[in-house]
């Protein structure tokens, strides 16, 4: 769950699952597992999510034995929560089964293994060998976190409660369990170190969203809150610093751009949709006259207990712009907001959320 660029880390996991055409997945939880729980309690995007907990520690061997009850198939794949891997998962799934293998894991080349430990495999992908840290150094092929397992040959381990999967399996029975490697040099980080934590902090946004279609949401992200009040006058609007630079940069990666705001100030008679167009109209020309662009503007200004299902985080408003622009799809759309109602409506939507939390700004999330 530690943020990155806005997100979970494991909200990039879960996309690099859905890209693959992944639809269900068990996640194996343990300490604070209720901040994962209530986060993902909605689901995510398109995929069934379903949750193996673990009470006391069951070291990564025992949680994914007790996750393979929540497995309806003979064969699952395994991906660790702090690493993301851009591997080919339909490729894996193909050779490991074309293989009859019981393990098949995703290797990655480095430049150094000692961090990790290497992996040696024979010429037809056999694994032989797994090398300590310790003794591992240089260039070579390391455990990527990702396996492909056979159900049936894991559970015929026996293997008590707590374990190792890494030592007490993986290594104990290289060269003589069908154990296969398959090679990959998609994108790798592990978040484990904090070089490596904010690394991913600056690639991220590099890499992530590929989407084609961005949502913002107005007030905390473009313009700074007026405690207690509402932007009832354009001179009431305060930029929140490189908010307008940030917008240029976007508006040349994305297709479509649109703002969704709820504006109940007009609900409650405190300003006319005659103000709220000209507060509009003036940030749409300081936006392009910086290099950027609006595409349409959405706005609800029913009142919070209304049941209005065009106020976020219903998601009236996103379907209204995809009936706008047609060629619009929210499972490859992006939301960039400052509350728990933006992000409950991109969930909602099945969008990518990146929440702006701890004074962070749309320029300090793009530029």
């Amino acid at each position: 769950m530690a943020p990155v660029a806005g997100r979970p880390f494991l909200c990039y996991v879960l996309d690099k699952l859905i890209d693959n055409g992944i639809q269900s997945v068990v996640l194996a939880t343990g300490h604070l597992h209720e901040q994962i729980e209530s986060y993902f309690a909605r689901g995510y995007r398109n995929l069934e999510l379903r949750f193996s907990n673990e009470d006391t520690p069951l070291f990564t061997g025992g949680a994914i034995l007790k996750a393979t009850q929540l497995v309806d198939d003979e064969h699952f794949i395994v991906i660790n929560g702090d690493t993301l891997f851009d591997a080919n998962l339909n490729q894996l799934a193909d050779f490991h089964i074309s293989h009859n293998a019981n393990l098949t894991i995703v290797l990655r080349r480095v430049s150094d293994t000692s961090r990790y430990g290497s992996v040696l495999t024979d010429k037809d992908g056999q694994i032989t060998a797994f090398c300590e840290k310790q003794n591992s150094h240089g260039e070579g092929l390391i455990n990527g976190g990702i396996y492909a397992i056979s159900k049936s040959w894991f559970r015929s381990k026996n293997m008590p409660e707590k374990f190792s999967f890494e030592k007490e399996v993986m290594e104990p029975s290289a060269g003589n369990d069908g154990f296969y490697g398959i090679s990959s040099d998609g994108y790798f980080i592990d978040i484990g170190i904090p070089e490596d934590y904010y690394r991913a902090n600056r690639e991220f946004i590099d890499i992530f969203p590929k989407d084609e279609f961005l949502f913002l949401d107005r007030d905390g992200v473009l313009n700074k809150h007026l405690p207690g009040d509402y932007v009832r006058r354009w001179d009431m609007w305060q930029w929140i610093p490189g908010a307008l630079e940030a917008l240029a940069v976007l508006s040349k990666r994305y297709k479509r751009i649109f703002i969704v705001t709820n504006q109940q100030g007009v609900g409650k008679g405190l300003m006319s949709q005659a103000d709220l167009d000209d507060i509009h109209a003036h940030m749409v020309r300081d936006i392009e006259s910086a290099g950027g662009h609006i595409d349409r503007i959405y706005v609800c200004t029913d009142l919070q207990d209304s049941g209005s299902h065009n106020r976020k985080p219903a998601i009236g408003m996103a379907l209204q712009a995809q009936h706008d622009f047609p060629e619009v799809e929210l499972t490859r759309s992006t939301m960039i907001g400052d509350s728990a109602s933006d992000m409950l409506f991109a969930r909602n939507a099945q969008m990518r959320e990146v929440l702006l939390a701890n004074q962070q700004t749309l320029a300090s999330l793009v530029l």
